[in-house]
């Protein structure tokens, strides 16, 4: 059966929305034309799949449940923001704060995502193909991050419990972010990650990146 078929030269992103909102909407979607709207495909609360024909602005897939939304495309600022689960698969690149405070779910992007790639990440999976910029997975909680390419500078800064595998170089760690033992669990746990994705990478080629834990405690001598 074909996708139903919505072309936002047309049709404004609102009235997709609705419709991907309906209390029986259908299950396969195509999207023609978005031209960089934003918001498109946000909240999605049932298994649906989406498939977007082009570039896409602001926070598309945002508060994402269940469903699964590809972009053929490149996304703006805050892909996949608050993802709680479902699949996000970006078949370019991204901005700022792909998967930004995301707890669940996986967001793949094939190319590249800028700065602060998992910020504030809170369980979410994150498989990007290309480099990470500056400042990504900070103050990530929970999750993992994985980067077939190269990172950043003040990567992992202020990390809390993220798991961070990076093929490529790193530019520089954050505070509190250190490079930590490459164990068959993590080994086994990156390969998941990569299947998951459909990337084909070897996991022995990565580096392990993780908290030091050395910013959960009070300190006296910090309150002077």
């Amino acid at each position: 059966m074909d996708p139903m078929t919505v072309d936002l030269a047309a049709t404004p992103v609102r009235d997709l929305n609705q419709a991907l909102h309906a209390p029986e909407p259908e299950q396969r979607w195509r999207v023609r034309n978005p031209r960089g709207a934003h918001a498109i495909a946000c909240g999605l609360t049932r298994p649906l799949s989406v498939e977007i024909d082009g570039h896409v602005g602001y926070y598309c897939a945002g508060m994402n449940q269940h469903a699964a939304v590809t972009v053929n495309g490149n996304a703006g600022v805050g892909v996949a923001e608050n993802m709680m689960s479902g699949t996000v698969r970006i078949r370019g690149n991204t901005s700022q704060s792909a998967g930004a405070t995301a707890h669940g779910g996986l967001l793949v992007i094939e190319g590249d995502a800028a700065a602060r790639c998992g910020i504030s990440m809170k369980g979410v999976d994150i498989v990007v193909g290309g480099d990470v910029g500056h400042m990504s997975a900070f103050m990530g909680q929970a999750g993992r991050l994985v980067v077939c390419g190269d990172a950043g500078d003040a990567l992992g800064d202020s990390l809390y419990e993220a798991r961070l595998y990076v093929k490529g170089a790193v530019k520089s760690l954050g505070a509190d972010c250190v490079e930590k033992p490459m164990r068959d669990e993590h080994l086994t746990e990156l390969a998941g990650l990569l299947k998951a994705a459909e990337f084909d990478e070897d996991p022995a080629a990565f580096r392990r990146y993780g908290s030091a834990r050395r910013l959960y405690h009070f300190k006296i001598d910090n309150a002077y």
